[in-house]
């Protein structure tokens, strides 16, 4: 893999969670809605070590050193990843002259992860079913994963136009 191309997937990755992140705290001021809480997605991953994957709690499940920080970073490897899988998809090509609608719509399909692998491991049920509101907690992880495309994308527009500038 070319060093432009791995620097091009990282830093679209990373403006992907970051423009997540942004959604998360525009919700938080503008409408006192708590964000995504990345401290339990390290405390599950903490836990891993011990051979614990599924929760009846992830909340109630005991706190693990430095799970706050293991969480954020893995929301950012994660951003990384889910863009490598984007652009392996898309091709390099998309990173050179992107355009909204692949970003969006991968950002949607990757809601997946967290209703199928990790809301069950975390004790909410498939697609936050035993949350109390399933149907609003649905409607947050999709925002919050079109956010992450609409993220893809800006970055990857920005990206290119650095890149025409140098």
């Amino acid at each position: 893999m070319k060093i432009e191309l791995l620097i091009g997937v990282i830093a679209v990755g990373i403006g992907g969670s970051a423009a997540m992140d942004l959604w998360g705290l525009f919700l938080k001021r503008a409408f006192n809605i708590p964000p995504p809480n990345y401290c339990l997605v390290g405390r599950w991953l903490l836990h891993m070590s011990g051979g614990v994957f599924r929760h009846k709690s992830i909340s109630a499940a005991a706190p693990k050193p430095g799970e706050c920080a293991a969480g954020w970073f893995a929301h950012y490897l994660i951003g990384v990843l889910f863009a490598c899988a984007f652009v392996a998809l898309a091709t390099q090509e998309w990173l050179r002259a992107p355009t909204p609608l692949p970003a969006l719509g991968f950002g949607v399909v990757t809601v997946v992860i967290p209703f199928f692998i990790m809301q069950p491991a975390f004790g909410l049920g498939p697609a936050a079913a035993r949350t109390p509101n399933p149907t609003q907690a649905r409607l947050r992880s999709l925002m919050n994963h079109f956010a992450f495309g609409l993220g893809l994308y800006l970055s990857a527009l920005l990206l290119s136009a650095l890149m025409q500038a140098v």
